[in-house]
């Protein structure tokens, strides 16, 4: 779904209140929703109404963003949980605490940071983005399958289309590279999610597996991993060329929500080389509907986080 000409473009919020309709009674879980996408998506879900659970590494950090939240929104349902995505233990934990669910936004990521292992050993931005989130979609799937519209919203990135999984030296012990293995990271997830939308489908299951990326935003995300002159180069970019982080959440906010979304789908930016604008179908790399490709990604990821996502193929 595209949207007007420039000149007549609404401002996001408009854009919501014109293509969301209220999601009372529904409960998400938002990963990473302490600052940036994550926290554009709890607030534009709290004003419509959804019970929502944010989830922040950082105790201080969530309750100041919930806080914010609050107080913009006194009447919204929204709590913090504690959920590092670093650390698989913690996404047992965190998955312990949870009810019923209706949609799960895997939305928390790192980017190009120096080399770096998460606490069971895994390359940093494999294991946070790709499979500390495939870990946490297969212990909640059991709740999403009892929604009357389960959903899992899978966000990735426009550099997918320049990686591929090296599963030769998947933790980058021989030859890591920051934006190499950043890419990696957001190929897996849309594989990921991918194979989820054909295992789902192929066992019956009601949820839906659906795919966004935010084109160009700007978020802490470019400031936070890289350093040095990538940092700075980052700073530049974002203050020059990015359009904003509500503009940019508007993507999976619409794929948690819309109506017509099907599973299998992939949402992002309507503009220019996916960069900006509002949401609109897109395509993922070709290679990620690989279904050999598929099959290996979903086998090593359960086979180094130990969780076992009941989906035969």
């Amino acid at each position: 779904m595209s949207s007007a000409p420039d000149a007549e473009k609404p401002s996001a919020a408009s854009w919501i209140a014109d293509h969301i309709s209220s999601q009372v009674g529904r409960t998400f879980v938002v990963t990473g929703a302490n600052s940036g996408l994550g926290l554009e998506t709890v607030r534009a879900l709290g004003s419509l109404g959804a019970n929502v659970i944010m989830t922040a590494r950082d105790r201080s950090k969530g309750q100041r963003a919930l806080e914010e939240l609050l107080e913009e929104q006194p009447e919204a349902k929204i709590e913090l949980g504690l959920l590092d995505l670093a650390d698989l233990d913690s996404v047992h934990e965190f998955a312990a605490t949870l009810g019923e669910l209706d949609v799960l936004i895997n939305n928390a990521g790192v980017m190009m940071p120096p080399h770096g292992r998460t606490r069971q050993g895994f390359e940093l931005q494999f294991g946070v983005n790709h499979l500390g989130h495939f870990a946490l979609t297969g212990l909640l799937l059991d709740r999403l399958a009892r929604s009357h519209d389960g959903r899992v919203v899978t966000v990735s990135s426009n550099l997918h289309k320049r990686g591929r999984i090296h599963f030769d030296d998947i933790h980058g012990e021989q030859d890591y590279g920051r934006t190499k293995y950043y890419a990696q990271s957001k190929l897996a997830n849309v594989v990921f999610a991918i194979e989820l939308n054909r295992r789902l489908r192929a066992n019956g299951l009601p949820v839906r597996s659906v795919l966004a990326h935010p084109g160009y935003s700007a978020t802490n995300l470019q400031s936070s991993g890289p350093t040095g002159v990538g940092k700075l180069f980052m700073k530049a970019g974002n203050r020059l060329f990015a359009q904003d982080a509500e503009m940019g959440s508007l993507p999976q906010l619409y794929a948690a929500t819309g109506a017509d979304v099907e599973s299998g789908q992939f949402y992002g930016p309507d503009g220019r080389g996916e960069s900006k604008g509002f949401p609109t179908l897109v395509e993922p790399l070709d290679d990620a509907r690989d279904r050999e490709l598929g099959k290996r990604l979903w086998d090593i990821s359960e086979k180094l986080t130990g969780v076992a996502i009941p989906l035969s193929r």
